[in-house]
């Protein structure tokens, strides 16, 4: 529990608003799309600019009605100016239809400038994403076996998705909507200001109250925001398991205590919610509120002004629409704050991912795999453990000479699948060396070194596509014939005759369709299309059984011939035949022989077959 609360701390935590670092990496990632990003910028100044004329025109379509030969206000002169300019008439009844030309045209610009920008931000955000997502993916391509020993996939997959989202909307929304707030609101206080001080002053009177309203809602809304993002994910947290697990609850009849813990779950997020719904219940309607004592202020000094003949019925309405588009972008700034903060907290983690380097990786001047490649393996004193202070192995030593097969047998947990993770360098040994043709593995490029390897798990994964496809792995090189040859070495002929398609019959996710057995015989067909010079078996038939479990042996003795391979076992009957088997209890090798030779040592080999023999004595 403590561990699962740790990672949803991790998943929701959120960051500093501005955290210049990185923003100064963030930005890296556009300048690929730098085109986009200063037409943006340009477009995002024309849009405001366009979009501040709207009041004055109208300043000065009243002025001309109401007092066309009073001394003109300053709204009205920078229309009367920009008409003559444009000559275009600036009295009567033709100057009004003029300034309702010029409304018209801000209008469509505003509108074809904001389209443009759209695009353009969508375009950078877009293509941000696609290079962060291609990069994150090629990193976890190739980063060690043990990052995902350590790492739950779902935080993996949280990176590539909601993470590089949040990126996405802060490039294509947060960022370029705050800039744009920030022109429009300096505009707006620059026109106040030229229009009348005094007036401006009173309206920016209700500023503070607002930053004070607007700092309550940030840190509440934060709070609860981040409280509902962990009850969600603690609500799909269980909705996975338990739905996965469905056939299981069902079976225990666990049904009534399920339900009732997710209500407990599901009630907890929407309390959750309810709080969060309160600092918006009050947020927006105490700005509309600030809002309109600020816009009634305006009418009353602004009238007040007015009837002094101080200033124009104009520019008094153009007073009103300004501090409207003034306070609105106040009330989007809170949530533009959220975007920021998600944005630098998803922005951390994905860095910090991005600057994990592997410590599994080809040295600067690898050795080339020796052709011939013999498959000579040898282990020597080597020691190892995933956690500090908690050996696995405790000094493995053996010599699998080429052609040999070497079985391990042993309880779960002794080191078994351990060695072989060694010998495939996903993990370095702590001490010791491991050697493959007398050449340290650490020495080799592991990628080039492990294509002389085939590999059958216990854990079988398929891919979605056609069993030619997953016995190739998508190697569009490799012959239809080897393909097919080693489908039926294996066994596979009685499938591939039997079903739709054969070798071009389409598998769904992680095989579905086949049998536990099937999918076992494919990925072994994988492994041996290969044709590697050292093969890996890893409890590759203890999910089989005992009719398909013989079909693979068959293959097997057929198939061996020539190569080294290295087995583990737990049904012993399947490694009998093996020219030496290795006890491995508590991380050390403890015997060594063929089956013969321990079964009369009288041992932990013969104490393991007997029981086994027994068992299956029972069975029978």
């Amino acid at each position: 529990m403590g561990e699962t609360s740790g990672t949803h701390q991790e998943e929701e935590a959120l960051g500093k608003a501005i955290d210049l670092p990185l923003l100064r990496r963030l930005f890296r990632l556009a300048i690929p799309y730098r085109k986009y990003v200063i037409g943006s910028l340009v477009v995002l100044v024309l849009e405001s600019a366009v979009g501040l004329a709207g009041p004055l025109l109208t300043a000065a379509a009243i002025d001309l009605i109401l007092a066309p030969k009073a001394k003109r206000d300053v709204a009205s002169e920078i229309v009367h100016r920009s008409l003559a300019w444009l000559g275009l008439p600036t009295q009567g009844t033709a100057g009004l239809g003029a300034i309702a030309l010029l409304f018209l045209v801000a209008t469509v610009a505003a509108f074809l400038l904001t389209v443009l920008m759209i695009l353009w931000t969508s375009q950078m955000g877009q293509g941000v994403m696609y290079d962060l997502r291609t990069r994150i993916f090629g990193h976890l391509q190739r980063s060690d076996i043990a990052v995902y020993d350590r790492t739950p996939v779902g935080r993996l997959m949280t990176r590539l998705t909601t993470d590089v989202d949040a990126l996405n909307e802060l490039f294509t929304s947060g960022f370029v909507s705050l800039l744009g707030d920030v022109a429009v609101l300096g505009g707006i206080v620059g026109l106040l200001f030229a229009l009348n001080a005094s007036l401006a002053a009173v309206t920016f009177g209700v500023l503070l109250p607002m930053l004070f309203v607007t700092n309550w809602f940030r840190k509440g809304a934060r709070d609860t925001y981040r409280d509902v993002r962990t009850r969600i994910a603690r609500v799909n947290s269980f909705l996975q398991e338990h739905l996965s697990g469905a056939a299981v609850v069902q079976l225990f009849r666990q049904e009534k205590r399920t339900l009732e813990k997710f209500a407990v779950i599901n009630d907890e997020h929407r309390r959750a919610n309810i709080r969060s719904i309160f600092y918006y219940a009050v947020f927006y309607p105490a700005l509309d509120l600030l809002s309109a004592v600020g816009m009634a202020a305006i009418v009353a000094y602004g009238g007040w002004l007015v009837l002094r003949g101080r200033m124009s019925v104009g520019a008094v309405v153009a007073f009103l629409q300004y501090s409207k588009r003034f306070y609105r972008p106040l009330m989007d700034l809170s949530e533009k704050y959220n975007i920021l903060q998600a944005a630098m907290a998803s922005s951390e983690r994905i860095f910090k991912l991005l600057d994990s380097a592997p410590g599994i990786a080809a040295p600067g001047h690898a050795t080339p795999v020796p052709e011939p490649f013999r498959g000579d393996v040898v282990f020597e004193a080597v020691q190892f453990g995933y956690n500090p202070g908690e050996p696995v192995l405790k000094g493995i030593d053996f010599h699998a000479e080429p052609g040999k097969t070497i079985a391990f047998v042993g309880a779960t947990g002794s080191g078994k699948s351990t060695i072989l993770s060694l010998l495939l360098r996903f993990y370095d040994p702590l001490a010791g060396r491991v050697l493959v043709d007398g050449i340290d593995v650490k020495d080799f490029d592991p990628v080039e070194m492990r294509r002389r390897f085939g590999i059958v798990l216990q854990d079988t994964f398929l891919f979605s596509g056609t069993i030619a496809e997953n016995v190739s792995f998508f190697d569009q090189a490799m012959p239809r014939e080897r393909i097919e040859k080693a489908c039926v070495d294996v066994g596979l002929g009685p499938l591939l005759s039997r079903i739709p398609g054969g070798l071009d019959a389409k598998l769904t996710e992680r095989g579905g369709g086949l049998s536990v057995g099937e999918k076992q015989l494919v990925s072994f067909a994988r492994a041996l299309a290969r044709d590697p010079r050292i093969l890996i078996l890893d409890e590759a038939t203890s999910s089989v059984d005992p009719e398909t479990e013989e079909k693979i042996e068959e293959a097997i003795s057929r198939l061996l011939v020539g190569r080294t391979s290295l087995v583990v076992a737990h049904r012993l009957s399947t490694i009998v035949r093996a020219d030496r088997i290795l006890v491995v209890s508590h991380g050390e090798i403890r015997e060594a022989g063929t089956h013969s030779e321990l079964l009369e040592r009288n041992g932990i080999y013969a104490r393991l077959y007997a029981l086994q023999l027994k068992d299956r004595e029972a069975a029978a």
